[in-house]
């Protein structure tokens, strides 16, 4: 005999299972282990969906195989417990409640994380075609919308969705759903609301503030719903109800708060459920005894989410005990910090603040030590301290710099940026919009949310598994490993972009040879830089140590230091720059935004992050116009102000020509050219390249003439390069005059290569335009055969006159594919001997096919003796 089961108190998603299941196994009786919610009976009373035993009516010694449905959890299925030790009794389940150690196992297990049962079968129904009645369709409808709040409920899955929208076209009934699944209060499920509500009293650990109300009730009754009430009207992160009904206390759970799972509570009751939603009943035990257990249950299982290793910065910039007043200020200018811990003999010493050392230096105090004036008793953390302590020192001892020691020795600190940042991610996931977008479509805003599916939906496999295996290895390491650079910021636009680049909290040497071992990839390693490359055969991946980086002197080359990943970002041009997402198992996906990236990104703005980032690197002047071109985005006022301030103070002139030269090399790949000098021209930024250099209309439309070429090229799809960059560059600087493009060409330290084809473009083409005759195909061949592709669209630009263009344009088309059909052992074979009359013969029946007088072989042979009897008859 085979029975479908499930839970006690069966509510519709186990009711729709049990249906749903019968269709799975045609032969199987369902029998529920006990009583039906109010409103399910009702429903069995006015429907009769199914043939429904009692569990009295079976005799579990005729019972071979038993199937259970929304549930795994042997204290909920009654008197079938008892089959589960029974040998020769198959056991199928078919669930989707988190996983247990207690769980039941099974011959066949059917686990998901749908947000109903139903859904699983609904699934498995459709894509086996199995029909299904209206009524079939509408019970199972009812599983799917009472088990997630009408698809309102945090664990809600687009899966639900779907597979509600097909129950729908399969025939389902809404009004039928909607009648039974309205929150319709009697008089005493309102009487027992109000007694819940007066009772309620709030407990807060480790920062989860739960509220529990008792109340009694006579009989039986549905009361979960009350639950969902009272979390409605009250602003807690739990709520925790105990109803006493006769001999039985019923216990309901409801939480929002990731750190209180509240299945896990009522699994020491004997009961279950989900994470947010669950419930237990307790018999034949006092109401003061559970409420100790339930203490002791929510003191021993409720764990802060965030520890003081979550969210520090490391590594710490450090001084030692013995450096001067003046070197700390020095310290604290080069890397941007307010306060520094202070180091003796490797073990911490005390903080020194910025505003201290302000002071010591106005008292003439510079050359005291920094252990005179730090503040040896200021606050101290362990890595595993939750942050929620940490915050409250903080605010009560007025600190903006807690050091964060393990055994005495710095391992990061916690600032006041830290703190605000952990308290906005806290609101936001206690937001109840937030979190229920969080569970769903993960599209909420701002720090903290969760890439885990634009990752897996949006990259190739093989890149989306190493990602995984990267985060996998730096958890063995003990290293954070990010995502980050333009294939995030890309990834949100909606773009692809499959450059990867890995940033590692750690070694990333030593992180990228280990991941490549375990892929059996190959590594190339940079020591000096700490970066690496890793790869694989259809894809590499860029790894770099997290670093910091101070500029000793305007538009120097930048110091880099180890550093974190809040740092590492900091250093980088622009917001929209900034963005990474952690690839540790723990947080895989979530997503790092310290500058306000996403705020950008939605508004397409270019914003630089601190209003020394053109002094130090004004080389980004050009990469805003660059990046501003290339995505259509605008620069923030603020942005433009900052490079005409660049400008004014002449910082310009100390950049170095080489990474000024790479810059115009990816805007001209990358950009529309033409509308991107026109940019640099509006802010003067061509002026750095040559003073006498600006954008006027007549650059302008050469600089067109130069696309228009470049564009009917590219639509003749020939298997033929040319380099974009060097002739825009050339188009950029054509009509300067000899010393003028010598002086632009040695500011921009074009290397020698390079340098010479740009002038060999540019002179070249100007000989070619004054030689070319249009009437003549003669001489467009042999004034163009030997020009480079670059020379040839560089004089169809120049070339004013449109008969010359359309000469170009043929030669490339046709003449330059004109070719003799004779071979020189042709000539040979028909009496004419080798020598350099050969040439002189080719030559001749090259001229005549382009004038279009020869065109067969025969025609060449004929020709070719001719001219040859004339050579012969002036000897």
């Amino acid at each position: 005999m085979d029975v479908i089961t499930s839970h006690l108190n069966t509510d519709f998603d186990s009711l729709a299972s049990a249906i749903a299941a019968r269709k799975l196994y045609p032969d199987a009786v369902i029998v529920f282990p006990g009583s039906m919610e109010k409103k399910v009976r009702d429903f069995v009373d006015a429907f009769q969906p199914a043939e429904i035993k009692k569990f009295r009516e079976i005799q579990l010694d005729s019972v071979k195989r038993l199937i259970i449905v929304d549930t795994k959890n042997s204290e909920r299925i009654g008197g079938f417990k008892e089959l589960l030790s029974r040998p020769g009794v198959e056991v199928h389940i078919y669930d989707h409640h988190p996983p247990t150690k207690d769980d039941i196992r099974g011959k066949v297990m059917v686990l998901d994380t749908a947000g109903s049962v139903s859904t699983i079968f609904a699934e498995i129904i459709k894509e086996r075609n199995i029909p299904l009645s209206t009524l079939e369709a509408t019970v199972l409808c009812l599983g799917i919308y009472q088990e997630t709040g009408s698809l309102l409920f945090p664990s809600t899955t687009p899966r639900d969705l779907q597979a509600a929208a097909w129950l729908i076209r399969q025939g389902a009934n809404l009004k039928i759903v909607s009648d039974f699944l309205k929150e319709e209060m009697s008089r005493e499920e309102f009487a027992l609301l109000n007694e819940l509500v007066k009772s309620l009293e709030e407990v807060v650990i480790q920062g989860i503030r739960i509220k529990i109300g008792k109340g009694t009730m006579e009989g039986f009754g549905d009361v979960a719903h009350l639950a969902h009430q009272i979390m409605n009207m009250e602003e807690a992160d739990a709520v925790i109800l105990l109803i006493g009904m006769a001999d039985k206390i019923l216990m309901v759970a409801r939480s929002r708060a990731p750190e209180l799972d509240a299945a896990r509570i009522m699994a020491e009751f004997g009961g279950g459920g989900h994470p947010a939603a669950a419930s237990a009943t307790i018999k034949d035990v006092p109401f003061e005894i559970v409420e100790e257990k339930l203490a002791e249950a929510l003191r021993k299982y409720i764990r802060p989410a965030r520890m003081v290793r979550d969210v520090m910065t490391t590594p710490v910039i450090v001084v030692q005990s013995s450096s001067s007043i003046r070197e700390a200020e020095r310290f604290m200018t080069r890397y941007g910090v307010n306060a520094l811990p202070v180091v003796k003999d490797g073990r911490f010493a005390g903080v020194i603040t910025r505003g201290v050392v302000e002071k010591a230096l106005f008292h003439g105090l510079g050359g005291n030590r920094c252990e005179d004036f730090a503040t040896s008793d200021s606050l101290t953390s362990e890595p595993d301290m939750p942050i929620a302590e940490v915050e409250k020192a903080m605010i009560e001892h007025n600190q903006r710099f807690v050091t964060v020691l393990s055994e005495g020795r710095i391992t990061g600190a916690v600032t006041r940026t830290d703190i605000l940042r952990s308290l906005y991610e806290e609101f936001l996931r206690k937001s109840k919009v937030s979190s229920r977008e969080a569970a769903t479509s993960e599209t909420f805003g701002g720090f903290g949310k969760r890439l885990s599916g634009l990752l897996r939906g949006n990259l190739p496999q093989r890149i989306y598994d190493f990602l995984i295996l990267a985060g996998e290895t730096g958890d063995e390491l003990g290293f954070g490993v990010y995502l980050v650079g333009g294939c995030v910021r890309d990834l949100l636009r909606g773009m692809e972009n499959l450059d990867i680049d890995i940033v590692i909290e750690g070694d990333g040497i030593s992180f990228a040879r280990t991941l490549a071992k375990k892929t059996g990839s190959k590594v190339t390693v940079h020591q000096k830089f700490g970066t690496a490359q890793v790869i694989r055969e259809t894809f590499r991946i860029d790894v770099a140590t997290a670093r910091t980086e101070y500029y000793e002197s305007p538009a120097a080359l930048p110091k880099v230091e180890s550093s974190s990943i809040k740092k590492d970002l900091y250093r980088r041009d622009f917001t929209i720059n900034t963005l990474a997402v952690k690839l540790n198992k723990k947080d895989f996906g979530l997503l790092l935004d310290f500058f306000g990236a996403r705020r950008d990104l939605k508004d397409k703005v270019i914003r630089v992050l601190h209003n020394l980032s053109f002094v130090e690197d004004p080389t980004r002047a050009f990469r805003a116009i660059r990046f501003s071109e290339r995505f259509g985005f605008k620069l923030t006022k603020h942005t433009e102000n900052l490079i005409k301030l660049a400008i004014r103070m002449n910082i310009f002139e100390k950049l170095s020509g080489s990474r000024l030269y790479d810059e115009m090399m990816l805007t001209f790949s990358e950009t529309d050219p033409i509308k991107a000098l026109k940019r640099l021209g509006d802010f003067g930024l061509l002026k750095v390249i040559q003073n006498s250099l600006s954008f006027s209309s007549e650059l302008e439309g050469f600089l067109q003439a130069v696309h228009d070429s470049v564009s009917w090229f590219d639509l003749l799809f020939l298997d033929e390069r040319y380099d974009k960059g060097r002739l825009f560059l050339a188009a950029l600087l054509h009509k300067l005059n000899k010393g003028d493009l010598e002086s632009a060409l040695g500011r921009l330290a074009v290397p020698a290569k390079p340098r010479e084809q740009i002038l060999h473009i540019i002179n070249t083409a100007r000989g070619v335009v004054k030689q070319l005759k249009a009437d003549s195909p003669v001489n467009i061949y042999h004034t163009l055969k030997d020009c480079d592709i670059e020379v040839i669209l560089f004089s169809m630009a120049l070339a004013k006159d449109s008969d010359q263009k359309k000469a170009i344009s043929r030669f490339l088309l046709e003449l330059r594919n004109v070719h003799p059909l004779l071979k020189g052992s042709d000539l040979k074979k028909h009496g004419i001997p080798p020598g350099p009359v050969y040439s002189e013969v080719f030559g001749k029946i090259l001229d005549e096919k382009l004038l279009g007088r020869l065109e067969t072989r025969d025609e060449e042979l004929i020709f070719a003796k001719r001219i040859y009897g004339r050579g012969q008859s002036k000897h």
